[in-house]
């Protein structure tokens, strides 16, 4: 498989040989839904709750006699059939949300994504991306230069300068590749990945 390498003008100036296993596989819609759904649903926390009818605050006294007024019998203002009553199964802070996806699946599942940004023009090679100083004026006059408005970073070194400068752009993320996420890949315009970051990936994926 064959990807263009990008020069600084955002211009493809040739291209870079990468591994068909990571780049040249076929598209499963139905992994790369599950492992996206997966991976927000494993991001999730159990923070919210809700009041059964022991937790809500209410009167114990019978809200109206029993019979003779024509309305259904009720007991006590608690019950999950009044408003402010209690719910019937409310949520607790310990529920859990996560879903539990195979090694082998999501390779394969990552894999699938890169080789389809590969085939729809949303994914090429640069040879590095640094800048001399932690400066986010200059890494963003970079891929203004570059034509790219919405980009993933995935380098194969992140330093401190270039974590510093890209954590301010709004549609900028810089990873590493072990860093890299399904729902990120999917997300951005243009996915630019560094060539020491292919052997990574094809490490980790292939």
């Amino acid at each position: 498989m064959q990807l263009e390498l990008l020069n600084d003008q955002g211009q493809a100036a040739s291209k870079v040989e990468a591994p068909d296993t990571v780049f040249g596989r076929d598209y499963n819609e139905a992994l790369v839904h599950q492992i996206v759904v997966a991976y927000q649903a494993n991001a999730r926390q159990g923070t919210r709750a809700q009041l059964d009818r022991a937790m809500v605050k209410h009167s114990t006294k019978k809200p109206f006699r029993q019979k003779g007024t024509g309305r259904a019998r009720a007991g006590m203002t608690s019950s999950p059939l009044w408003r402010g009553g209690g719910r019937i199964f409310p949520n607790s802070p310990d529920e859990n949300f996560s879903h539990k996806v195979n090694k082998k699946m999501y390779r394969a599942g990552m894999a699938a994504i890169f080789s389809q940004l590969a085939r729809d023009g949303r994914l090429a090679v640069v040879d590095s991306i640094k800048v001399d100083s932690p400066k986010t004026k200059q890494l963003a006059a970079k891929f203004k230069a570059m034509g790219l408005d919405s980009v993933l970073v995935i380098s194969d070194e992140v330093d401190e300068n270039l974590f510093l400068a890209s954590r301010n752009l709004a549609n900028v993320l810089v990873v590493e590749p072990r860093y890299a996420d399904p729902l990120s890949l999917v997300f951005y315009k243009k996915v630019l990945v560094t060539k020491g970051a292919i052997d990574k990936l094809k490490e980790m994926l292939a």
